[in-house]
């Protein structure tokens, strides 16, 4: 999907940002979107968790891949804003599959899914305008 990124990427950066964020997600714990509690401390865990894995590495290895994840982390690249946007379309696609029903288990709100997509924009404008109707058509049988 790069074609829809608003600047030239390089892909395969994106690919590895979107790939060394989920290790660091699955060691630390992966947060639910709209759990606002376990938000809190979501970046603690993440820390904790890149320092573990990537120390297994050797220094220039870890060096690399914690750049990486930091550069996700802060949405100041190309690649880093289109890698969000790769990271927040799946499981709000995923929810669409099953007509809302992780929104209605949890309780979400519009304010939430949309605060959550606030910055699909920056990395594309084109997706933004696909997940502003997947939410429409979503919410209506979830909300």
């Amino acid at each position: 999907m790069k074609e829809y990124a608003n600047e030239e990427i390089d892909i395969a950066k994106v690919m590895l940002m979107c790939l060394i964020h989920d290790i660091v997600e699955i060691d630390a714990g992966d947060t639910y979107a709209y759990d606002t509690e376990s938000l809190k401390n979501q970046k603690a865990r993440e820390d904790i968790a890149k320092e573990r894995i990537f120390s297994i590495l050797p220094k220039e290895q870890a060096r690399e891949l914690i750049e990486i994840f930091d550069e996700f982390e802060v949405y100041e690249t190309p690649e880093s804003r289109f890698a969000h946007v790769m990271d927040n379309i799946q499981p709000l696609i995923l929810n669409d599959s099953n007509n809302g029903g992780d929104w209605r288990e949890h309780n979400v709100t519009m304010e939430q899914i949309y605060g959550r997509q606030s910055k699909t924009k920056l990395g594309s404008e084109r997706l933004f305008e696909v997940t502003d109707e997947i939410i429409k058509k979503t919410s209506k049988k979830a909300i």
